[in-house]
């Protein structure tokens, strides 16, 4: 049914000669799609027909925060950990994680203020296609797929690593070495895509389900990561923090924050509940500030906790806290955190999976891509193709890519979004169509220019040669402070939140700019490699189909609307006096 309308709503691509006169309206297409804008009501409400059934509300604020703190914690910590303190940050780890939490913290205040405002399944999709138009949108759309995908291929070989260490075996003793293929995907993982198949089909048996499975798993987390804390500091040595505790420098902590960031990417999956929470205005910014701040205490005791109990050059990278515990003459722990680890991440995959659905049935909706991904099944209420879809993607990753590989790819994606809908959040706050001046926009515009070109500027000027001269950092920096300041006082605010609203705005979004886009300088060139090649296809297909969809189901409603005012206009000049 769902394709069969797409047909009628979408006649570009109704034949092939349809789609060759769409092609050749590419231009003019892309010129009026630039400047298109969605709307809240749409969003939370017109696009949700797509799915021909509702999804349910059943969550409460507190299901949100378990939520949240089940897909975060266990994919930062056990999994990430190891690998930066070998690699980039040494024993200063825990700052890593702190420049990271802060960067993610100042995100989350954006998201709760804007999952409060457009409560829809599709998360910082929905808010950038309200404030910042479909383009911006869909580049988020591409990269929330990518960090879907990626995401889940990560949990799922990490989880083979840690049920290796759980069963006495090295971490890449159930993989399939084939040397045939390159580096960094010459490790087959089959282990980890029959985990993830079996997650999601438990994500599909319904929201309520899933969340009461996740607070019984989350019970037995916080236990394990109590005992984890309790006798990782009764085995810390101070000497294991020296000579240096910064033996690759603040370069070395600012570049593991970059990759640890994906450890923290779990809170923005809590945004696209909303549709299934009971009272999104109130539940959402609960649910989501206080798993955040309870997340980043927790990853900085036991970062600090792992490099107190074992030096940094001697810390297994793919199993670290495990081995860490066999070094340190309690080998049988190491079998109670693989299994607290394993927990964790089937948790992390397991509210993934609900969350990466939800995004992409939203963008279905909006027939970016195929609206057969939107359909809600009616008896478990979930979105189930999309589910599928997601999934097989993940465990097609999963099978090949090593983590190093998947971690870096998911941090500049997940980065680059939280920058776009800090932004997004500031154009809210000063810009409202039909009402806003010519004057008052470019007053706003300029401001905004100069705090992001000034955190692009601070975060190029670091990872240069010029790294360790002060002036430059003056420069950026003062410009980054005018352009808030700027904000704060000559541009004038147009809107007020309706139920929830982020503190100490304009300050706050533009230093989660400029966070997020730092840390983003701060990984390495191959993902910046990584991440051009993906947005280069991600803007071939948009151009290829994505702006034809849009514009047809655009032009469409228009035409709908247009209709239906003139029947109101014609049956009210045929009604008797």
């Amino acid at each position: 049914m769902a394709m069969a309308s797409w047909r009628l709503v979408v006649p570009s691509f109704a034949s092939w000669r349809s789609y060759g006169g769409a092609l050749a309206a590419t231009v003019p297409r892309l010129v009026d799609r630039v400047g298109s804008r969605s709307s809240e009501a749409v969003e939370a409400g017109t696009l949700l027909a797509e799915s021909e059934n509702p999804l349910q509300r059943c969550l409460s604020w507190v299901d949100l925060a378990f939520l949240g703190f089940g897909s975060v914690v266990g994919s930062g910590v056990f999994v990430l950990t190891g690998q930066e303190a070998r690699f980039d940050a040494g024993p200063a780890i825990p700052l890593a994680y702190a420049a990271a939490g802060f960067s993610a913290l100042l995100s989350s205040f954006c998201y709760a203020e804007l999952a409060a405002e457009i409560p829809s399944a599709g998360g910082s999709f929905s808010y950038l296609r309200v404030e910042l138009g479909d383009i911006a949108a869909f580049l988020a759309a591409g990269n929330i797929l990518l960090e879907a995908v990626l995401g889940a291929a990560g949990l799922g070989r990490s989880w083979t690593s840690y049920l290796a260490a759980l069963l006495g075996r090295d971490t890449d003793a159930l993989r399939i070495h084939v040397p045939a293929l390159a580096e960094g995907f010459n490790l087959l993982d089959p282990i980890a895509v029959v985990v993830l198949i079996s997650i999601s089909a438990v994500a599909i048996s319904g929201a309520r389900h899933t969340s009461t499975l996740n607070w019984l798993a989350s019970v037995v987390g916080i236990a394990i990561i109590a005992f984890v804390l309790a006798a990782g500091f009764s085995h810390f040595d101070a000497v294991n923090l020296a000579p240096s505790f910064f033996p690759f420098g603040a370069a070395g902590v600012f570049r593991a924050a970059g990759v640890v960031y994906w450890s923290y990417t779990g809170f923005d999956m809590v945004a696209t509940m909303a549709e299934e929470t009971k009272n999104p205005g109130r539940d959402v910014p609960l649910g989501l500030i206080s798993s955040m701040l309870a997340i980043t205490a927790v990853y900085c005791l036991m970062s600090l906790a792992l490099v107190g109990m074992q030096r940094y050059s001697e810390i297994d990278a793919n199993a670290a806290y495990s081995v860490a515990f066999a070094a340190a003459g309690m080998k049988w722990a190491r079998y109670v955190v693989a299994l607290g680890a394993l927990k964790g991440m089937t948790s992390g995959l397991l509210v993934g999976a609900l969350g990466q659905a939800r995004y992409t049935t939203q963008i279905a909706r909006t027939h970016m891509i195929p609206p057969y991904f939107a359909l809600v099944h009616p008896r478990t209420g979930t979105p189930i193709y999309a589910t599928i879809a997601v999934t097989l993607g993940a465990t097609c990753v999963a099978l090949f890519s090593s983590l190093d590989v998947l971690a870096s790819v998911s941090s500049i994606s997940t980065l680059f979004i939280f920058a776009l809908v800090a932004v997004a959040l500031l154009v809210r706050r000063y810009y409202v169509a039909g009402t806003t001046t010519a004057a008052q926009l470019r007053t706003f515009l300029a401001f905004l220019a100069l705090v992001v070109l000034s955190s692009v500027g601070l975060s190029v000027y670091y990872n240069s040669r010029y790294a360790r001269r002060w002036p430059g950092y003056a420069a950026f920096g003062a410009g980054w402070a005018a352009g808030a300041a700027g904000l704060a006082v000559c541009a004038k605010k147009q809107r007020v939140p309706k139920v929830y609203g982020a503190p100490l705005v304009p300050w706050l979004p533009a230093m989660s700019v400029a966070t997020n886009l730092f840390l983003m300088g701060s990984l390495g060139s191959a993902a910046y490699m990584r991440f051009g090649i993906c947005t280069a296809a991600m803007l071939v297909y948009y151009v290829l189909f994505g702006v034809h969809a849009t514009y047809d189901v655009a032009h469409s409603e228009d035409a709908t609307a247009d209709n239906l005012e003139h029947g109101k206009i014609a049956a009210a000049a045929a009604a008797p006096a």
